[in-house]
């Protein structure tokens, strides 16, 4: 290790064994055979944090193996069982949520406040599957069959690949490995190069917590060449993937050969729905936290704010207002509201978004960018008049660049918002109860959040419809992903069988 870095490790962790620069597999921390290995940088500062191995195919082979392994003896195991394993892992990350945090910021950039919420959050998901693995039930099956019993029991499905993004390096995990884990099945993660430490300090909390060697482990390497060999891999019978949509069509192609169970969480284009009878400035700051939530690179952050044409230049005001009041700076420093984007090709993706819609017609309110505080950071902008041939209104921007769209009715803002190839999550913001029942059916989203930013957590069936996923992450559907359904017929000894 860097002894720079150590130094600076040792006064920011409580615990600098939660910071590891190598691969876990079977309960080792594993360098790579080849020599290969990725530098890890500090968006905020362009430091780099430290370097990770890319492991070469052998090795992931290795990290099936050792999964095929500890399949046979964590199935076994009583649910119950699993649920301790799991929740001593809990108690672990509860404890050392700063440490969790802090290397969160280093790596991500989100501000330390939005990182200890995400370790909360992430955490989360492990208590809930913890208990809810003691809770797969199967069912009994009135039988048509004299003299026979019928019935299903849950099974788990096998070794799972999970790969997860850098905009919440810590709770994509959870949300999947700990529906796995609970439902008996070992888990083979991939993290994102440029976030691996957050995963590296969930093996180094699990392998305290008891978890048995094989059931956890974190291969690091060149994405596309380490998907492909876990596509591939007939013993890896699911994967699931947090990432883009382009990714996600990708990994269910390669999926197809061994049949995988796949379940994909991918891009979304929200819309923010704003009714006339809202209160300027109570929707605007709705907006707001709906936008830059992770400086905007949120697969639920707000992308297309459509404001009923009534209210739409007070609303405008008022965002402008609340928006010149957020913070941009390194995420460590205390009272920031963003920090950097994850690199500068984000920071170029963001620039080109701006100048096409300018180009195109619309108006720049705010968002001057010699501000920005390094060249990782992308200062708030505001746009009106936004229209569909813009690239602001059909990309997931992941960027804290805000377009409005005015609207003149119900009918009209139901199909603007369903414009879209996606359908993850959509915010509906009134107060009347026959326009919330018609948006609500009406919009083609898999999640629709009626005032009220905050919709995720534990019991929630996270995902989307459309070209936004498959399967849902999370409440009692989330485990099922990782179970199959065996169905049973008992006949009565000496019985003659029939069809």
């Amino acid at each position: 290790m860097n002894m720079k870095l150590s130094k600076t490790l040792s006064t920011l962790l409580d615990d600098p064994r939660l910071f590891r620069q190598y691969a876990y597999v079977d309960g080792k921390w594993t360098h790579g055979e080849g020599g290969r290995e990725e530098a890890v940088f500090d968006p905020a500062t362009g430091e780099a944090l430290g370097h990770i191995p890319w492991l070469e195919p052998e090795q992931i082979r290795g990290a099936v193996d050792a999964a095929e392994a500890a399949f046979v003896h964590w199935r076994a195991l009583r649910a119950d069982e699993r649920c301790e394993r799991l929740l001593a892992w809990y108690d672990l990350l509860q404890a050392h949520r700063e440490d969790l945090a802090t290397i969160m910021t280093l790596e991500q950039g989100k501000p330390l406040p939005d990182a200890r919420g995400e370790v909360e959050y992430g955490a989360s998901f492990v208590r809930w599957f913890a208990e809810e693995g003691k809770r797969t039930y199967g069912d009994t099956i009135p039988s048509h069959i004299p003299n026979a019993a019928l019935g299903t029991i849950k099974e788990p499905v096998g070794i799972a690949a999970l790969i997860t993004p850098w905009n919440f390096p810590l709770a994509m995990i959870t949300r999947k490995a700990a529906a796995a884990m609970a439902a008996g099945c070992p888990v083979i993660v991939k993290p994102a190069g440029e976030t691996p430490f957050s995963a590296l300090a969930l093996a180094e909390l699990a392998e305290r917590a008891g978890i048995p060697a094989g059931v956890f482990n974190v291969v690091l390497g060149e994405p596309a060449e380490v998907s492909k060999l876990l596509c591939a891999e007939e013993r890896v019978k699911a994967l699931s993937f947090t990432g883009s949509t382009r990714v996600g069509r990708l990994l269910l192609e390669q999926c197809a050969n061994t049949v995988k169970r796949v379940s994909l969480e991918l891009g979304g284009n929200a819309p923010f729905i704003v009714g006339p009878d809202m209160d300027p400035k109570e929707a605007a700051y709705a907006a707001v936290a709906a936008k830059f939530q992770t400086a905007g690179q949120d697969c639920l952050a707000a992308n297309r704010i459509l404001v009923h044409e009534s209210i739409h230049d007070a609303f405008v005001e008022q965002f402008a207002e609340r928006m010149a009041a957020l913070t941009v700076g390194n995420g460590l420093e205390s009272e920031i509201d963003l920090g950097p984007l994850i690199h500068r090709q984000a920071v170029e993706k963001a620039a080109s978004i701006v100048d096409d819609a300018i180009s195109r017609g619309a108006t720049l309110v705010a968002g001057d960018q010699s501000a920005a505080p390094g060249p990782n950071f992308f200062m708030p902008v505001l746009m009106t008049g936004v229209t569909p041939e813009m690239k602001v209104w059909h990309e997931e921007n992941f960027s804290p660049v805000a377009g409005i769209t005015a609207y003149s009715d119900d009918d009209q803002v139901i199909e603007m918002a369903n414009d879209t190839e996606y359908g993850l999550a959509a915010y509906v913001y009134t107060h009347d109860i026959r326009r919330i029942w018609k948006l609500l059916r009406a919009l083609e989203y898999g999640m629709v959040s009626v005032n009220s930013v905050k919709m995720t957590g534990p019991p929630v069936p996270f995902g989307g419809v459309k070209q936004s996923g498959l399967g849902r992450e999370g409440g009692i559907t989330g485990i099922d992903e990782y179970l199959e359904t065996k169905y049973y017929c008992l006949g009565a000894l000496g019985s003659v069988s029939g069809s």
